[in-house]
């Protein structure tokens, strides 16, 4: 199957910044590389849950979700860009999937309903997160008790070892700095997977997981 990439190239403070955006033709290759079915068992989720995808580009990830927590279940789809949202819900129209819920987020708000999720899912998305801090703070606010968030990124080796600016300047982050950090929002880390395969396939870039939980 051709790869094919949407790229997005913004002019921030002098800099021009290229960001690859999937499309849905290439779903199908990453199911395999980034190994999607091992990330919904680690995840627990089940049948019923009330998921969300922060970071949810045109719905790779919502799809999946959807078709796990089925009819009775939901899931809140997050960007902060409009018409990534609005290509979420024309595949999820073609999908016939009634249960995903999309929501315009700000940049340190995911704005979320409070105490109702079971699992919130930020893939390849929280070495964005400029406000990470607060927006920690409301994903836990937005679980239940008992509920869990699971964050996935990829640490390049070029950066390992750098400072966090130097990673997420890379668009990279290494599970140290994570693990710190949600313990600090009041997480507990239930378990981590240190390498989960490569990003793309590339070998330099080692996809991470993290899965913690709000106890209280």
């Amino acid at each position: 199957m051709t790869k094919q990439i949407h790229t997005l190239c913004l002019f921030f403070l002098g800099i021009f910044i290229c960001q690859a955006q999937y499309s849905e033709e290439d779903w199908a290759e990453r199911d395999i590389w980034m190994n999607t079915s091992k990330l919904m068992e680690y995840s627990g989720i089940a049948s019923g849950n009330r998921v969300a995808d922060i970071g949810c580009h045109e719905g790779y990830l919502t799809m999946h979700l959807s078709q796990q927590v089925g009819e009775n279940g939901r899931v809140y789809a997050v960007d902060v860009r409009s018409d990534r949202l609005e290509t979420l819900r024309e595949n999820a129209a073609d999908r016939n999937r009634k249960n995903i819920i999309t929501i315009l987020g700000d940049y340190d708000d995911p704005k979320l309903p409070e105490d109702e999720l079971d699992i919130v899912f930020i893939f390849d998305t929280y070495h964005e997160m400029d406000a990470h801090e607060k927006m920690l703070r409301l994903v836990k606010k937005s679980l239940k008790v008992g509920g869990k968030i699971i964050l996935m990124e990829k640490l390049k080796d070029r950066v390992r070892g750098k400072s966090r600016a130097d990673q997420v300047y890379a668009h990279s982050l290494s599970p140290g700095y994570v693990r710190k950090e949600l313990q600090e929002a009041g997480f507990t880390i239930i378990s981590e997977i240190e390498d989960h395969g490569d990003w793309e396939r590339d070998s330099s870039k080692q996809m991470w997981l993290i899965l913690a939980e709000k106890r209280s």
